[in-house]
């Protein structure tokens, strides 16, 4: 699996990331610059991490989503190339209209920290290969603009298609409001382009890899992609 993370001035997940992927994937993956215009040959999977692009000024990922290698990714997306937005990469991929919607203000006011419990919704998907319809992972949360909104058009549209991958929910998978961390709408974690090869979510499966940190639940992802990519190769 040929992987490139993207890096903007303020990012600070980059490294996580970078780990991760060598971790499941054996591979070094490229770390591509946000001013560089192209992404590197035989690019499979392009990766925008979390963190805190530009200091979140203006909206939270606003100036990112105007980078010149986000034409880049653009045109990767466009041919079916896959492409996974975590945290801050999600509101930049919200911003640069490669995904519905938008990401607000957390309903309490408050940055949030902590595990949080999702459910998969499916396992048909390259993100989701790794896990079983239903199934509830456990990984971190850290943001202050994770409330997921949209118009209802864009709902109805990504509930009918099976596009919400991931939503916030209690431990034993059900969908209470107490467990929905940030008020997203419909408890929405996670969600697909209309093409199926563009993620966005809020948690960040990257951190919780390692059975030496702690959890290892956000394996699945990552092992799902390499899977997906060997059999598509």
């Amino acid at each position: 699996m040929k992987a490139a993370v993207l890096v903007f001035p303020g990012i600070n997940r980059e490294r996580d990331m970078a780990r991760t992927l060598k971790l499941i994937s054996g591979q070094e993956p490229a770390m591509v610059w946000h001013a560089e215009p192209q992404l590197p040959a035989g690019t499979d999977l392009v990766v925008i991490p979390g963190g805190f692009s530009y200091g979140d000024y203006l909206r939270c990922g606003a100036i990112a989503a105007r980078a010149p290698v986000m034409d880049a990714v653009r045109a990767h997306a466009a041919k079916g190339g896959l492409v996974l937005g975590v945290c801050n990469g999600f509101q930049i991929l919200c911003e640069s209209g490669l995904l519905p919607g938008v990401l607000m203000r957390n309903a309490a006011l408050k940055f949030i920290c902590k595990d949080v419990y999702l459910r998969v919704e499916r396992s048909d998907t390259p993100f989701t290969r790794g896990y079983n319809a239903g199934q509830v992972v456990r990984v971190p949360v850290a943001h202050g603009e994770g409330n997921y909104v949209a118009d209802e058009a864009t709902l109805a549209k990504l509930e009918g298609d099976g596009r919400v991958l991931y939503r916030y929910a209690a431990p034993d998978g059900s969908l209470d409001p107490a467990w929905n961390v940030n008020g997203a709408i419909n408890a929405i974690a996670g969600i697909l382009n209309d093409r199926g090869n563009v993620l966005g979510m809020m948690p960040h499966p990257e951190n919780h890899v390692e059975a030496a940190l702690g959890p290892t639940d956000g394996r699945g992802l990552f092992a799902g992609l390499v899977d997906h990519l060997k059999q598509a190769a």
